[in-house]
């Protein structure tokens, strides 16, 4: 397929060279600092699993143009939620009608937004659930474990997607998927916070109860909203609260799975946070605040951690003062 990657960070570049690499015609639509560096050395992504992957330059097509949607048989999103609308008028400017979009996006309402401005087109809401950080210019490593799921549609479009590399299937349970995956996502911003690696914050007992205490009330939140919510990990969405709070002895054990990530793996918005860059606080934190307003729930913590995410504190605060 000639599949067109607008927004090419490192959730866009890690996934379009493992399509690359199985043998679609990828673009990258990005921008210079991303894509320059791409031009000069390749595409390199790789994994905690050990999984080493090259993509020469030109087996990729890199452009900064938006008219490059014009080819394209699937357009597959990766901006941040901030600049959604804008690549969404770009393509309805150049997709042709029959190429569905994907949004493989953080939050909840892109896929929302992209409908609302392309009608015509088959937008379908994805959810990638692993964690993609830069290593050096032109390299991208994949912290976490997971597979993409994209909403059920004609075409059997994740068959034609899914490689050994990238697996992706197809879920009539998007929505609740999404949401379970917006739950675990909250972690994003305590993560920043704390300036540690996600590994070393899961073994801290502090920030795992704090964790936990925000996904607790996430999930009444949602509970009072109606939103069914579907677990994204091994364990159930209810459940994971209480696994987080355990003593770190008993928690390394029967959560050996969460701890399958790669040592010095920080969350996307701890890169942000870092580099000064808008985060996408509002889309998590603030998705989960707008709810409880219309429902009528209390988030001290939530609200407590998009105020400090707001101010870009430049030091690694404690669980104690994260807490509301």
């Amino acid at each position: 397929m000639k599949i067109v990657i607008a927004g090419a960070g490192s959730i866009g570049c890690y996934c379009g060279g493992l399509l690359a690499h199985a043998g679609h015609d990828v673009t990258l639509l990005g921008r210079p600092r991303i894509l320059d560096p791409i031009r000069d050395k390749g595409l390199t992504v790789t994994d905690f699993s050990g999984l080493d992957r090259h993509v020469a330059a030109q087996n990729l097509t890199l452009t900064e143009d938006a008219s490059c949607l014009a080819t394209a048989e699937a357009v597959i999103v990766t901006v941040k939620t901030s600049a959604t609308a804008e690549i969404a008028d770009r393509i309805g400017q150049y997709t042709p009608i029959s190429a569905p979009v994907l949004s493989w996006q953080n939050g909840i309402g892109n896929a929302r937004t992209l409908r609302e401005t392309l009608p015509d087109h088959d937008v379908r809401a994805g959810m990638v659930p692993f964690n993609v950080v830069p290593t050096d210019p032109a390299c991208f490593h994949r912290a976490t474990s997971g597979e993409i799921v994209i909403q059920s549609g004609p075409g059997a479009l994740g068959q034609r997607l899914s490689s050994p590399d990238l697996p992706v299937i197809e879920s009539d349970n998007i929505d609740a998927l999404q949401w379970g995956k917006l739950v675990i996502n909250l972690n994003n911003a305590l993560n920043a916070l704390s300036g540690l690696t996600l590994k070393k914050q899961l073994l801290d007992r502090n920030w795992r109860r704090l964790m936990a205490d925000q996904m607790t009330e996430a999930l009444a939140v949602l509970r009072a909203a109606g939103h069914p919510v579907a677990s994204t990990t091994p364990l159930p969405a209810w459940m994971t609260p209480y696994i987080l709070r355990l003593p770190t002895p008993i928690f390394t054990r029967i959560a050996a799975r969460m701890l399958t990530i790669d040592p010095n793996a920080r969350t996307s918005m701890a890169y942000d946070l870092m580099a000064g860059r808008l985060t996408e606080i509002d889309s998590l934190q603030g998705e989960i605040i707008r709810l409880a307003t219309q429902s009528g729930v209390a988030t001290p913590i939530c609200t407590k951690v998009r105020a400090l995410i707001e101010q870009a504190p430049e030091i690694a605060l404690s669980p104690d003062q994260v807490k509301p």
